[in-house]
């Protein structure tokens, strides 16, 4: 792999572990120090390797350059040290004593750690998930602001308010008790898959991107199914969910970045091993005494990658939306549900249903009137696109709008 395309993707990979190792050492108060030293540890290698080359083990230089600069910062800055030292039971004070863990295991235990960390209730789910961007995956400021649709002031802003409030509640880095874990895992669990749902249904108008956050939330919850404290039914229907709805992704879009719906799907390009996969962890949910939303949401979507289209499934799909909507009612979920009832009892009921709704400020409200109303009445069908056009956001979404109402002007 040639230098330009090697320090942009270990940036990605090793960036988020050196942080998360340093900021537990540091302590959360001092997030900025470990982002820092992580930061410049890929300036020097950046500096270093365009003149002298690639180093044999480029990882292992990296972890031995922010070893260095980290304890060269405990040296110049000893009161923080001595803090540092106090913190982690420490009864030498020299730098040199302290021990920069940079295994693989620790690695992972501290990014569980600072996982269970930033999602702590006191934070707003945005700035949650915006932490987890940074710290945990190794997002830039730019990337993050592009996933929220919003500039970088506004992330930088939200991050660093999230970090004061981190401060001064002096939220441990720590993996919490049994009993902490069941209290604070449902927070856990709701960043993760909003941070999933940023990639896959979120408005951003960059594909890498997408794929990326979906492979960290995914990423992210493996680490919790490894750890044997949490892994617990609900994870593993998470991980389900991610696995079935990654398996169409694919699928999801033609050439052009318009977004292909459900049934005009190719389902050839599905990816069977993710499916596989998905089917696995399922199971693995099914074994626990309740039933999460996750639970609901995997099953649905696993029906979805059943390659029949007959009433059976649909209505095995229905009773499950039904049950969702029970245990946790979200307008969207309302309106997923309906185009399933286009599917078991017609498009008539299914308006009727959509309509009751009335999510005047959606653009998918309006695109999926658009399709119910598509045979059966072409003035109602343009009608909704068009509204559906003016509130969509994104350049992909507004040409995926306008193809459908060209397509209709045809008929």
């Amino acid at each position: 792999m040639e230098q330009q395309e090697l320090i942009p993707h270990l940036f990605r990979i090793e960036f988020r572990k050196i942080t998360t190792v340093l900021c537990k050492l540091f302590g959360i108060a001092h997030i900025e120090v470990a982002e820092d030293i992580a930061s410049e540890t890929f300036l020097l290698a950046l500096e270093t390797w365009t003149f002298r080359g690639i180093p044999e083990n480029p990882t292992a230089w990296l972890y031995l350059v922010a070893k260095n600069k980290a304890k060269n910062y405990l040296a110049r800055n000893q009161i923080f040290a001595e803090k540092v030292v106090q913190q982690i039971n420490y009864s030498n004070t020299e730098t040199e004593e302290i021990a920069i863990d940079l295994s693989e295991k620790n690695i992972q235990d501290s990014q569980l750690q600072m996982l269970f960390a930033l999602c702590h209730p006191s934070i707003s789910v945005e700035a949650q998930i915006g932490l987890s961007l940074r710290i945990l995956c190794g997002f830039g400021i730019d990337e993050i602001a592009d996933a929220f649709l919003t500039n970088k002031e506004t992330i930088n802003k939200r991050l660093f308010r999230a970090k004061e409030k981190l401060r001064l509640e002096k939220i441990a880095i720590e993996f919490p008790s049994k009993k902490a874990i069941n209290q604070r895992l449902d927070a856990v669990l709701r960043t993760l898959y909003l941070l999933f749902n940023e990639g896959y249904y979120s408005e951003s108008q960059d594909t890498i991107l997408r794929k990326d956050l979906c492979l960290e939330a995914m990423r992210l919850t493996y680490l919790l199914i490894e750890n044997e404290s949490t892994n617990l039914p609900a994870v593993n229907a998470l991980f389900a969910l991610m696995c079935f709805h990654s398996s169409r992704f694919e699928a999801r879009k033609n050439e052009n970045g318009e977004v292909i719906l459900y049934d005009k799907q190719d389902e050839t390009l599905w990816n069977n091993e993710l499916i596989a996969q998905g089917i696995y962890y399922l199971h693995q949910a099914s074994q626990g005494d309740k039933i999460s939303k996750y639970n609901v949401e995997a099953s649905i979507a696993y029906w979805l990658t059943v390659k029949t289209d007959t009433k059976e499934k649909w209505e095995s799909v229905l009773m499950l939306y039904n049950q969702l909507l029970i245990i946790e009612y979200s307008p969207i979920a309302a309106l997923n549900r309906t185009y399933i009832l286009s599917k078991v009892y017609g498009n008539t009921l299914a308006i009727v249903e959509a309509e009751k709704l009335n999510l005047s400020d959606n653009h998918f409200y309006f695109t999926l009137l658009g399709e119910l109303y598509r045979e059966i009445d072409h003035n109602k069908a343009k009608m909704n696109y068009e509204k559906a056009l003016i509130l969509a956001k994104t350049k992909t979404d507004k040409q995926t709008i306008q193809s459908k109402i060209d397509k209709l002007s045809i008929k």
